[in-house]
């Protein structure tokens, strides 16, 4: 085996343990002769996983009864039509802060939907700077209030929130989910594609307060109703049973870690050696991103031209380290160092972005 350090945006490295004892019960579950995935979604092998995967959520987060956990197919992208489709009245309006490519894909969804307010717009900045929460305010009227915690391909993130007074926050957290202590009280809805720090592709997680699900309307078919798939244990439809599985093996080992305060912990150790390197060379690298607001989920730099961005990449990963490249609506070169990163996986590409730089500088 000669595993490398893979910095993809997601899907995205998963912790080794829970690979091996993946690999160990794939063929057969349990003594019960057969896969996992092989099984029915109704026996009670599946119902224990999916409610153990729920549960861990619930714990990791302190959710108190009034949230429900569910687990959904689509993405987060799903969640951009879902969301207005069930939180906004015909005719109404929603508030949104506009800081990135996935808040831009959100708002155009709810614009299809309702009516739209931007209680904040980045896009004179080109997206790499993020407003004092405290001067966000909802509007009177607005059915919720929604933002990206972290933009996965600009590299901004949230570090605190608004407080939207009685208008329910609504978060799409994919990308910094169950990576550090957050009070989900203060929010109505949070939404998050698993594949960044919860499991592998193939699952969303969506946490609603149960008030809210007095807003899915009879309107709605089946499948798009928050309410449908809280009222069966997001068992409606036959559910993405081996994403959830994984999550639950996900988040088992990340509680077995020591819980979102470790998460928190490995996540600044590893984003401080990756910025340091970054600022020990400056000149060479840049970051774009406004400091206060820099992301310690996907860490975003420039080179000095595009040519040695491309060396960059290839010469990393003839060094074991993939997924460098920046997304292609951006270049550059980003590195997601997610709660499965091994600090010594930070800690090699800071060593050899040192070394790079004085090659080539």
């Amino acid at each position: 085996m000669n595993r490398i350090f893979n910095f993809s945006a997601g899907p995205c490295t998963l912790p080794v343990p829970v690979l091996q004892s993946a690999a160990e019960e794939f063929l057969e579950y349990r003594g019960q002769g057969m896969s996992l995935i092989e099984m029915s979604h109704r026996s009670k092998e599946y119902d224990a996983v999916h409610r153990e995967a729920a549960g861990l959520v619930r714990r990791l987060y302190g959710l108190p009864d009034q949230y429900r956990v569910l687990f959904l197919g689509g993405g987060a992208s799903l969640q951009f039509s879902m969301v207005p489709m069930n939180l906004m009245p015909p005719g109404g309006r929603c508030d949104l802060a506009l800081t990135g490519a996935w808040s831009k894909k959100a708002l155009s969804d709810a614009r299809k939907i309702g009516t739209v307010r931007l209680a904040y717009d980045g896009s004179d900045e080109n997206f790499m700077n993020l407003p004092d929460p405290a001067t966000l305010e909802a509007g009177a009227g607005s059915a919720y209030f929604h933002l990206t915690s972290n933009e996965t391909i600009g590299g901004v993130q949230w570090q605190r929130f608004p407080d939207t007074g009685e208008v329910p926050l609504v978060c799409d957290m994919s990308s910094d989910f169950v990576s550090r202590p957050v009070d989900l009280t203060r929010f109505g809805l949070i939404y998050a594609g698993a594949q960044k720090n919860a499991g592998p592709a193939g699952a969303c997680i969506v946490i609603i307060r149960e008030d809210l699900l007095e807003r899915s309307g009879d309107n709605l078919t089946a499948y798009l109703s928050y309410a449908t798939h809280a009222a069966k244990d997001s068992m409606y439809n036959t559910p993405p049973v081996f994403a959830v599985y994984m999550v639950m093996k996900t988040l088992k080992w990340l509680e077995d870690q020591g819980g979102l305060e470790a998460a928190e912990r490995m996540a600044n150790e590893r984003s401080e050696l990756l910025y340091g390197a970054i600022a020990r060379n400056a000149g060479f690298y840049s970051c774009p991103v406004k400091e206060h607001c820099r992301s310690v989920m996907n860490i975003v730099f420039r080179l000095p031209d595009e040519e040695l961005e491309k060396k960059f990449v290839a010469e990393a990963l003839e060094n074991g380290m993939s997924g460098l490249k920046g997304h292609r609506s951006v270049g550059g070169c980003r590195a997601s160092v997610y709660n499965a990163m091994p600090v010594a996986g930070a800690r090699a590409l800071a060593g050899f972005m040192d070394d790079f730089a004085a090659r080539n500088g």
